[in-house]
């Protein structure tokens, strides 16, 4: 069974690159690995076989000349294998047909694994690059010995090496044997890998490597997970996220239930699942149905009485208070130039609670053997959750596997792996396999769901229109604090802060002098667990940056497109630099205005009808990805229904490796953001979500879906990120578009019907 699962990690840049690169013949093939030190070795293919070396880390090839790379990014549906092995078949020059994908596991050797951020492709661009053109000039070298010809005459193209009317394949290359070269990491970086007018697959279309398998039933995901006589087991989840207790259960009406094998009250060293209670049966059906017919009694800490309204509130207080947080930007004398304004304009932003409810449940399979723990799962980040395995379960983290399967969605939500806890305890107190699957409510209540935010932005104009300085104040729950604090940096007065919940409020924009604060809502913190949700930090950030930049153009009475361009000046530290960012702010400009060329800006529309523009560049500055969008409305002022109309949607990413994969994770970055925009959100209520299925919890449904405009920048810049560009930019741009229809100006997110009406009478 194990040998057909999928299975993914990741490894950062930094760790790969600290490493020697080593090409080898060996017995199995083509061996790839780096030397643990970053050191050469005399004899490369002996060390390849004494296990000196680690072989195959990313990517090897067989006697048959298969070309495996190693996906060490968790699949959920953006076909991120496909896109990393073209990078690696592009530079070696192999057969796209002899190209497969192989998921790994969570060796150490990998280094630090996570998946999100958009980071895979932009991460893994170079070293992967470098990899493939180190394997591209040992073949040649080979292939020119094997056939009798000089090197400088060969040319690798699709998966052979070419010396004028002969050529010898990557497998007989192999097959052959009897070659060798080791590569220090510098060695490794002073590689020439090819030039973008030399590629030949990436930015090609393709068919994505792993539709066939999603799309006959052979594909495996955690919730496909077996092993033989496991327990299934269904969880009551107590009222709270922290601070619940067990007090009593009664299983009375499950006794008679079929196939109930009794319950387990948790004991967790790890504080991770505190108040839990997991019924026992032999199968995932029995098992919810003997659970909702055990009845558990809690007790539970203040946190029960907190609702959205008070999180809010405290994060009015904190900002109102002039609390300084964290400054993430602090330029001088910003406060000066707002006492010397001869204007000011300034608002209030919120966001809601956000919930995943990604299309598979959460699970995990959980066993011990031989001493090594096994836990099968979806997972986006498993250097995250093992520290915290290793807590519960009382044993040294090297003393855990984590298998990643395909993720039936993961959108964040599976970065925290919080759900495999229950497994593993379950299975330490009963000694067998235990597989715990999660009803859609379990879910949703058990979801580390975006927490609500609160933002104040101000912006001074001098009295020549001119801006001299924004300030940018966002209060809400920080994941990263709560989750994994040693992520944070500091800000520039030494105060440590959550790039994934500040991380878009320091934009492109020249406004003078800036300050931005980040504030952690430390009552949200304490109430749930925030969690990462797609676009994280500028689902919020941007929804405040890019309906303020629209207001303050409207208070001025210059074009918000115009306004826009003004201030995307490139100057100073918004002029970007390489390799990823060159050309800064001007490329942010220029998809602004291909975009309000492409909606048609400034053209007459029906009655009620508006135009409104936003843009982003993406999550981080130093991996900028530039989006812009117009979308068009239609708002019914009786009402107060808008209906989407078209997204007009321009992308510069640099370089785009899968075309086919970064159009559809704009068309589904940009439909959540609608979604989020106009449809989904929930409340904090009494200690838990209000929602907790589908019926209440309503995302865009396919009749909501607009028409839909996308056009990339042709780019041979460094390819930068598309998981979540889109998501953010098309709420602010509705929130706009409303207002230029009708002259309702919304600052809620999602954005209701009687929010609309309410505006209407302002």
């Amino acid at each position: 069974m194990f040998d057909r699962l999928n299975r993914a990690g990741a490894a950062a840049t930094s760790v790969l690159s600290r490493r020697g690169f080593l090409v080898a013949s060996a017995s199995t093939g083509l061996v790839l690995a780096f030397a643990r030190n970053a050191m050469s070795v005399d004899n490369p293919a002996e060390a390849a076989q004494s296990g000196n070396f680690e072989p195959s880390i990313w990517y090897g090839i067989d006697p048959q000349g298969i070309v495996t790379v190693n996906i060490i990014r968790a699949e959920m549906g953006q076909h991120v294998g496909t896109a990393l092995a073209r990078i690696v078949s592009d530079e070696l020059e192999a057969d796209w047909g002899q190209v497969r994908i192989n998921h790994v596991n969570s060796d150490p050797k990998w280094g630090l694994m996570v998946t999100g951020g958009s980071w895979s492709v932009w991460q893994s661009f170079e070293p992967l690059s470098q990899a493939a053109a180190a394997g591209r000039q040992v073949l040649l070298a080979a292939g020119a010995k094997m056939l009798g010809a000089d090197v400088a005459q060969c040319e690798a193209r699709s998966g052979r090496i070419h010396a004028g009317a002969r050529s010898a394949s990557y497998g007989d290359i192999v097959k052959q044997g009897g070659f060798s070269a080791s590569f220090t990491a510098d060695e490794l970086k002073k590689i020439p890998v090819k030039k973008p007018v030399d590629r030949r697959q990436i930015g090609l279309p393709t068919q994505a490597l792993d539709i066939p398998a999603k799309t006959d039933g052979q594909a495996i995901y955690g919730i496909d997970a077996k092993v033989e006589g496991m327990v299934y087991a269904a969880p009551k989840i107590p009222p709270t996220r922290n601070g619940s207790k067990v007090i009593s259960v009664d299983d009375s009406k499950a006794k008679g239930a079929p196939g109930y094998q009794g319950h387990l009250v948790l004991q967790d060293p790890s504080n991770t699942v505190p108040g839990w209670v997991l019924v026992l049966a032999d199968s995932t059906y029995n098992a919810f149905r003997a659970a909702s017919l055990v009845s558990v009694q809690w007790e539970s800490d203040d946190t029960a009485k907190v609702s959205e309204e008070d999180i809010l509130a405290f994060g009015r207080k904190q900002i109102d208070a002039s609390e300084p947080g964290s400054l993430v930007v602090d330029d001088a004398g910003a406060e000066d130039r707002f006492k010397a304004a001869a204007n000011v304009v300034e608002a209030t932003y919120t966001t809601s609670s956000v919930l995943h409810f990604q299309l598979e449940p959460v699970n995990a399979l959980a066993f011990e053997k031989d001493g090594i723990w096994q836990i099968h799962t979806g997972n986006q980040w498993q250097s995250l959750i093992l520290p915290t395995l290793a807590k519960a379960l009382g044993v040294d983290a090297k003393k855990i596997v984590m298998w990643t399967y395909l993720l039936g969605g993961g959108f964040g939500r599976r970065l925290n792996g919080d759900y495999a806890v229950p497994a593993a305890l379950a299975a330490k107190a009963l000694g067998k396999p235990v597989k715990v699957v999660f009803t859609r409510p379990d879910d949703a209540h058990f979801d580390s769901f975006r927490s609500p935010s609160i933002q104040k932005v101000r912006m001074a104009f001098d009295s020549d229109n001119k801006v001299v300085a924004m300030e940018h104040a966002a209060s809400a729950g920080w994941p990263t604090e709560v989750m994994v604090p040693a992520f944070m940096p500091k800000g520039k007065n030494g105060v440590p802060y959550d790039p994934f919940a500040i991380s878009g409020a320091d934009h492109w924009y020249s406004v003078g002098a800036q300050r931005v604060r980040a504030l952690s809502n430390s009552l949200a913190n304490r109430a749930f667990r925030p969690g990462w949700l797609r676009s994280v930090g500028p689902g919020w950030t941007n929804w405040a940056v890019e309906s303020f930049i629209d207001e303050a153009a409207h208070a001025r009475q210059i074009d918000p497109v115009a306004f826009r361009l003004k201030l995307l000046d490139g100057a100073g530290r918004n002029a970007g630099s390489t390799p990823s960012t060159l050309g800064g702010a001007l490329r942010q400009a220029a998809v602004v205005k291909r975009a309000a060329e492409k909606a048609g800006w400034g053209s007459k529309l029906p009655a009620d009808t508006g135009l409104g523009i936003a843009t982003t560049f993406g999550q981080e500055r130093d991996m900028p990805t530039w989006v812009a969008c117009v979308a068009r409305v239609h708002v019914d002022r009786t009402t107060g229904f808008v209906k989407l109309e078209k997204l007009t949607v321009v992308v510069d990413a640099g370089t785009l490796v899968h075309p086919d994969g970064a159009l559809a994770q704009t068309e589904g970055g940009a439909l959540w953001g609608a979604s989020m925009a106009l449809h989904e959100g929930t409340r904090f209520v009494n200690g838990a979500v209000a929602d907790s299925n589908l019926n209440t919890y309503t995302p865009l449904r396919m009749g909501d879906v607009p028409e839909m405009d996308i056009e990339f920048i042709q780019s041979t810049q460094m390819p930068v990120g598309l998981g979540e560009p889109a998501t953010t930019v098309v709420g602010p741009a509705i929130g706009n578009a409303i207002f230029n229809a009708v002259g309702a100006r919304v600052r809620d997110l999602p954005i209701r019907p009687a929010h609309v009406l309410q505006a209407l009478k302002r």
